[in-house]
């Protein structure tokens, strides 16, 4: 009985294993079928791979429950539940039944094939044991070859004859993957009208995945189904995220819901916004708002758009723009100091606004944390400084044509998107030279810790000014907030703007050397927009040489994944001595 028992368990793994290799052969023939052109009798094999996948996949899910050892969770089984369902209704009408599709002709697509495809490769992934191995690979290893991984992957699939209109080059599409996953929006080539619907979808996953991380994905949807993770996992995960052992996936959680809720809000508001007259069609104007609604909140800065947002019907749309702005900030702020906000307002609503019996001395807790404030003073501060200096810079020449309160909102989009966006409502190449100068600051800086974006970080921004001011006070620690900055942190802050000025610097130099022609000014600006996954360009990007659009590749790719986390990748950690020097101090100035 007990040989019995273990010879079927030993088949049903086998089984598992064989869906799974199953399901990731069907995602390959999926990209195949969507990639090339198809001839009908290559299409009939690839829909009988499809059914067999399928039918399979419907199989172990049935299994996993027949043969349960442990419960399952009420959320994996409605998952399943939907999902076997859309399966099953999708093999009958595609396979079984003439007559089906007359009456559920919205489900006659071979797109739904796709997705269910998706779903089972989903659900069979799930279910395999992805171990971190600490032993092999150091978190800053694992985190920066998880993005090489993306970036080559998203190149061939960009270059697939499909994806385009007309042939691309493989720098090209290295260009433009590298971009896409670090969001950037820095292009060689325009989005639109150079890459089909396929190529475009293929640019926003990489997009979302970019400013996700793919760990992310793969390690929750594992947890989702598994309903746990090994130890080795959650201390990687650990270290990736920076959250305490216990808290790892319910911040992974809480990632993915503020992500996909402010996303979906802000393409509702953004097709709310359009003109339907710029359409040909209900789908292209939805493709439209998703595709920036998710290019906005990953601080990504493409667009399907030729001239991005400075396009007629589009650069006076200031309702378009408000919605944008407000959703790259969000995106730009980090997901740690949203969901702590999102803490304080739920704090100050039920605790003190509508809590009217607590006495005056009430103790107040320490809701919204050193972090945040920081953050948040931070954001505030350079978003109102940027916005009345190109106010006041630009009021009679880019903001020339704008009026009333249209100054205002573009005078704010131009000094938001510097901060890792790169939209664009205004001529670039028109800008005041003291405009630039400032957008120079802006990319520099950036987002906020533990975001979508890039630049060396509004917190280590905060921490510089902060030594500065404690330096020339004479005050031996620095403190804000009624707390001291702990020295490491501002180590690492010094750390971080000495090695963004030294890869900036050195891309300029290989760029004015590569390509002679171009203005040191033009060269600076694209070195800083790369660096700070900006995408602003003053016009020379699909002007570069093939050796300077390499220099560029590299440089978007430390700046999403920084300096300091490859020279830890790079270098071996060393043990902690017990003794310590005599310490001296030394002349600086």
């Amino acid at each position: 009985m007990g040989i019995t028992k273990i010879s079927f368990q030993f088949v049903l793994k086998q089984l598992y294993r064989l869906v799974f290799i199953l399901s990731l052969l069907g995602l390959f023939l999926f990209i195949f079928d969507y990639g090339f052109e198809q001839s009908p009798g290559v299409q009939r094999v690839l829909n009988a791979c499809y059914f067999v996948i399928l039918l399979l996949g419907v199989l172990t899910s049935v299994l996993r429950y027949t043969t349960k050892e442990k419960k399952i969770k009420n959320s994996v089984l409605a998952f399943d539940i939907v999902s076997i369902f859309i399966t099953l209704l999708v093999l009958y009408i595609h396979f079984f039944s003439e007559e089906a599709h007359h009456h559920l002709s919205f489900l006659y697509n071979d797109n739904w094939v796709k997705f269910v495809i998706i779903l089972t490769f989903t659900r069979e992934f799930s279910e395999q044991n992805i171990n971190f191995k600490r032993t092999v690979l150091n978190p800053a290893q694992l985190f920066i070859i998880s993005f090489l991984s993306i970036i080559l992957a998203g190149a061939f699939l960009l270059m697939l004859p499909n994806a385009t209109y007309t042939d691309i080059s493989f720098l090209n599409a290295l260009f433009t993957s590298t971009s896409a996953v670090c969001v950037t929006g820095l292009i060689v080539v325009d989005t639109g009208s150079y890459f089909t619907l396929f190529g475009q979808t293929i640019i926003l996953c990489l997009i979302q995945i970019g400013g996700l991380g793919i760990l992310t994905f793969a390690s929750y949807f594992s947890y989702f189904f598994k309903g746990g993770s090994t130890y080795e996992n959650q201390l990687t995960l650990s270290d990736v995220t920076g959250d305490k052992l216990g808290e790892v996936f319910s911040t992974l959680k809480r990632i993915l819901a503020i992500t996909f809720f402010i996303e979906l809000t802000s393409a509702i508001l953004i097709f709310t916004s359009l003109n339907k007259a710029l359409f040909e069609s209900f789908s292209e104007r939805l493709f439209f708002s998703v595709f920036h609604s998710i290019s906005a909140f990953c601080n990504a800065g493409f667009s399907t758009l030729p001239n991005n947002l400075y396009e007629e019907g589009f650069k006076y749309n200031y309702y378009l723009q408000t919605v944008i702005v407000l959703t790259l900030i969000l995106g730009g702020l980090g997901f740690p100091i949203v969901v702590n906000i999102l803490k304080y307002l739920k704090y100050y609503f039920t605790k003190r606004l509508f809590y009217f019996g607590h006495k005056k001395k009430e103790y107040i807790p320490w809701v919204l944390n050193l972090n945040s404030r920081i953050a948040l003073v931070t954001t505030i501060s350079l978003t109102v400084f940027g916005t009345i200096i190109f106010y006041i810079n630009e009021y009679n020449n880019t903001l020339a044509t704008h009026h009333g309160f249209g100054k205002f909102i573009t005078a704010l989009f131009g000094a938001a998107t510097p901060r890792t966006a790169g939209f664009n409502t205004i001529d670039m190449s028109a800008l005041n030279f003291s405009t630039i100068m400032m957008i120079f600051l802006l990319m520099w800086v950036g987002a906020s810790p533990a975001s979508t974006g890039g630049g060396i970080k509004t917190n280590t921004f905060a921490v510089a000014i902060l030594n500065f001011i404690s330096l020339a006070r004479g005050k031996a620690k620095i403190e804000i907030f009624r707390r001291e900055i702990a020295d490491v942190s501002v180590r690492r802050a010094f750390a971080v703007i000495a090695l963004s000025l030294l890869v900036i610097g050195l891309a300029v130099m290989l760029i004015s050397i590569f390509d002679s022609d171009k203005s040191l000014l033009n060269i600076a600006f694209e070195c800083f927009s790369a660096y700070s996954t900006v995408g602003l360009s003053l016009g020379i990007t699909a002007k570069l040489s093939a050796l300077s659009k390499l220099v560029i590749i590299v440089v978007m790719f430390v700046g999403r994944v920084s300096m300091l986390s490859i020279l830890i990748a790079v270098f071996k950690k060393v043990k902690q001595q017990n003794y310590r020097y005599p310490k001296e101090e030394i002349t600086i100035n």
